[in-house]
């Protein structure tokens, strides 16, 4: 497997680390309609092989869901990320989350964000792949995924 951890950046912004370990996949391969047919943004996801989520940049937390599942970002260079964890998992209201941040925290590029206990959910949702999306890229951006690498052109 993989191991993207700390390790890989997102080619052409190096500003960006991939926030968790895993094989990396098209947001278009996502089995949900919300993510593969980009209505929130362009992106990639993560079938993950822990459940560390760390900060993939330097900045500022936006939100923490209430339920934990999701986190987003705004990076010192204004690119605003949303790491959602699995799908359906909103539903959990919380079981198997933990969050180490809170909104409006600054964060570091590698800092732990959420804790997801995927051997205690993976069998409550439909799936534990993880998108991450880019919500606020410029009309001429988009995200483009070449076997395991991610950049955005």
């Amino acid at each position: 497997m993989f191991n993207f951890f700390k390790k890989k950046e997102v080619e052409n912004d190096s500003s960006i680390m991939m926030p968790l370990e895993g094989q990396i996949v098209a947001i278009e391969a996502v089995p949900d309609p919300v993510f593969s047919q980009k209505m929130m943004g362009d992106g990639f996801a993560i079938q993950p092989t822990n459940g560390t989520i760390v900060s993939p940049v330097d900045g500022e937390v936006i939100s923490v869901f209430p339920t934990k599942h999701a986190v987003s970002l705004k990076a010192q260079n204004g690119r605003e990320i949303l790491i959602h964890v699995g799908l359906d998992t909103v539903n959990l209201g919380g079981e198997g989350f933990t969050a180490f941040v809170k909104d409006g925290q600054k964060v570091k590029k590698g800092q732990k964000l959420l804790e997801a206990d995927f051997d205690s959910i993976k069998d409550k949702v439909p799936s534990i792949i993880t998108p991450v999306v880019f919500t606020n890229l410029s009309e001429n951006e988009k995200v483009v995924v070449e076997g395991q690498s991610v950049r955005i052109q």
